[in-house]
């Protein structure tokens, strides 16, 4: 991935932690990795685990933040999100749930943030 990109992705997972810290969610992990894949973010929201996907974009680019997360990826945040449940000790008393943030940077003034509970 280039640099450039790399960042911008990076930037919009810090904007994104802190949206959900105001949110009072607990973060657990960022880039959590295994051989599935990356979790962006994990949290806690209460009881739940939340797996987190995180689209960041610039205003006016490819598509909104929320159109990155088709059917495939969502099916990978699945398996992502069984195989953290595995390697913890098994899915808290509220379950596990997948949100995204999706962030849209524009030219000027503070980023856009769109939190969608439960989107996967």
């Amino acid at each position: 991935m280039p640099k450039q990109r790399q960042a911008l992705g990076q930037y919009g997972e810090r904007i994104a932690e802190r949206r959900l810290a105001e949110a009072g969610m607990t973060v657990l992990a960022r880039n959590w990795r295994c051989g599935d894949g990356e979790i962006d973010i994990v949290a806690l929201d209460g009881e739940a685990l939340v797996v987190c996907e995180v689209k960041t974009r610039r205003e006016g680019g490819w598509a909104h933040p929320m159109a990155g997360v088709p059917p495939a990826k969502a099916d990978r945040l699945r398996r992502l999100a069984e195989a953290w449940v595995l390697r913890h000790g098994g899915a808290p008393p509220g379950g596990v749930r997948i949100d995204v943030v999706g962030v849209v940077l524009p030219e000027r003034g503070a980023p856009v943030v769109e939190h969608v509970r439960g989107a996967a």
